[in-house]
Formats: C-alpha cells, sequence, structure tokens
C-alpha cells in the first residue's frame, strides 16, 4: 500500500562517547520539504542529512530535530593567554614591592584571572561525527517511515471503500442512462401530438431527432473512461510506491468524467448521482492529499 506523510521517528545512539538523538516529525507537503533544528557546531551535517532523507522520502514536511553530546575526554581544550598572565604577574609583583604587601599569587588563583583561561570545544572528529549521523537518522527514518506504512495502510483502505462507492453510483447511471433516451422520445411524441393536434406525427422525424438526442447524451466514453480511472487507483496505491501525486492526477481526471456525464445526460436522476458522486470524489481527494 502507498505510504501517509505523516509520521515520527526517534533514535538514540551512543558510540565511543559520542551520543546523538535524531528526531523526525513529517505532515503533508506537495515537495520533500525539510526544516532543521540543531547545534550550531555540527551543522556541517545539514547537506548529510538532505542527502540521506532524500533518497529514503519522496514527498512531505519533515522537521528534524538533531541533538549532540561528546562525552569523550578529549572533547574541550584549555588554552591560557600567556602574555595576559605575565601582564597580571607583573602587576602583581609592583604592587607588592610598592606597598609592601606579600604577593601570595597562586597557579590556581592565576587560573581565576579573567580571560586568562579560555575553555572551548575541541575539533571534532567530523568523519567519526558523519557515521555516527548517518545510523542514527537511518535508524529514525525506519521508524517514521513504518509510521507512514501502517498510516498508509489505514488511508488506503478507506480510499478503496470510496473507490467502490464510486463504482456504485457508475453502475447506476448504466442502468439510468438508456431511459433517459427512451423517457425523451415519449416526450418529443406527446409534446409534438400535443401541438399538432390531429396531424400524424412522421416516424422517421421522431427516429431522426431521438437519434440526435441519443448521441449527443451518449456518456459510454465517460463512464469506461471513469471505470479505468478506479482500477488505475486502485493499482497505484497497491504499488505500495509513492503513489500521491499520480493519484491526485486520477482524482482530477474522476471528477472531470462525472462533470461531462452531468452535462450530457439532461437528467434528474443521473444529475443526483453525479452529485452523489463528486462528493465522494472530494472527500477521496482529501485523502489522497495526505498520500506520499
Amino acid at each position: 500500500m502507498a505510504n501517509s506523510m505523516t509520521g515520527f521517528g526517534r533514535a538514540n545512539l551512543f558510540v565511543d562517547g559520542r551520543e546523538m538523538t535524531v528526531e523526525l516529525k513529517s505532515v503533508n507537503h506537495r515537495y520533500l520539504d525539510l526544516s532543521f533544528r540543531m547545534p550550531r557546531h555540527i551543522s556541517f551535517l545539514e547537506d548529510d542529512i538532505r542527502r540521506l532523507l532524500s533518497e529514503r522520502l519522496t514527498r512531505g514536511h519533515v522537521d528534524v530535530y538533531l541533538t549532540y553530546v561528546n562525552r569523550r575526554s578529549d572533547a574541550r581544550k584549555v588554552d591560557f593567554d600567556a602574555s595576559l598572565l605575565e601582564a597580571y604577574l607583573a602587576a602583581a609583583s609592583e604592587c607588592a614591592e610598592k606597598y609592601g604587601l606579600r604577593n601570595d599569587l597562586t597557579v590556581t588563583s592565576a587560573m581565576r584571572l579573567p580571560d586568562v583561561i579560555t575553555v572551548s570545544e575541541a575539533d571534532e572528529d567530523v568523519e567519526a561525527v558523519r557515521s555516527l549521523l548517518k545510523d542514527a537518522l537511518n535508524n529514525a527514518c525506519d521508524e517514521l517511515i513504518k509510521m507512514r506504512s501502517v498510516e498508509g495502510d489505514r488511508l488506503c483502505a478507506d480510499l478503496l471503500v470510496r473507490l467502490d462507492t464510486v463504482l456504485a453510483i457508475r453502475e447506476k447511471i448504466i442502468v439510468r442512462a438508456p431511459l433517459v433516451v427512451e423517457e425523451y422520445r415519449v416526450k418529443l411524441t406527446d409534446r409534438i401530438n400535443t401541438v399538432l393536434s390531429s396531424a400524424d406525427v412522421d416516424p422517421n422525424r421522431l427516429a431522426a431527432e431521438v437519434a440526435i438526442f441519443a448521441d449527443k447524451a451518449n456518456i459510454d466514453e465517460e463512464l469506461v473512461r471513469l471505470l479505468s480511472h478506479v482500477a488505475s487507483a486502485k493499482e497505484l496505491m497497491n504499488n505500495g510506491s509513492a503513489a500521491g501525486r499520480k493519484l491526485d492526477f486520477i482524482v482530477q481526471e474522476m471528477n472531470r468524467e462525472f462533470n461531462t456525464i452531468g452535462s450530457k445526460a439532461n437528467d434528474k436522476e443521473i444529475t443526483a448521482l453525479v452529485i452523489e458522486g463528486k462528493a465522494e470524489i472530494e472527500k477521496i481527494r482529501e485523502q489522497v492529499q495526505n498520500l506520499e
């Protein structure tokens, strides 16, 4: 069955002191649209995420939430400003000498002096982080696709029922269509008899008029195409591929066939059936918007 575009996936991996969590949340969108929330120092992973997700997903707005913590002993580095420290030491010595103070400056206190010590993130092992991302992202994507598949099965089951309803409406139109021509013939005969009173109706002329009406009201082609569209829609859903765009086009064609049937048939009962069919197709269209 075709997949839904709605789903959620999450994965957490801890490898060699590095921990990464990836969360994916997807909703409907005409194309594949990605939005990112991640720490700035690993923003270099954005292109990798785009490439990996585009290989596995075709449609949907996907919010990507990524957190990363490096717990390794070499994750941070400590630097000291030697020039600044020397300036502090010189100032301390000068104060001690000038005012007769005891210079009690120790290493610990020196390290606490403003801006002497700087703690920063060490340069990341880019390939190690990319490898961790690949595994975590694929695991999260597996969960996302699984949820989208389950939701897709539910949507497709509903769509199949609605498509069968469209076929049932089509059958009613098939039964009704031949009666429309016969009713037209009877009405035309009665109208002519009323107008001409005692004059006899020319059967050849009457037959010609009925034939012209029958040709204009003929909806056989539309009914055949409608059946073909329903069959194509069912086949697409059963293929399990990304069928959303194609199904959307087929739904438009089905709606067009009903419009043509309604305009050509010129019959109250068929018009009512057309309205019923278009209402069902609108429900199908709404559901199709959720499919990948």
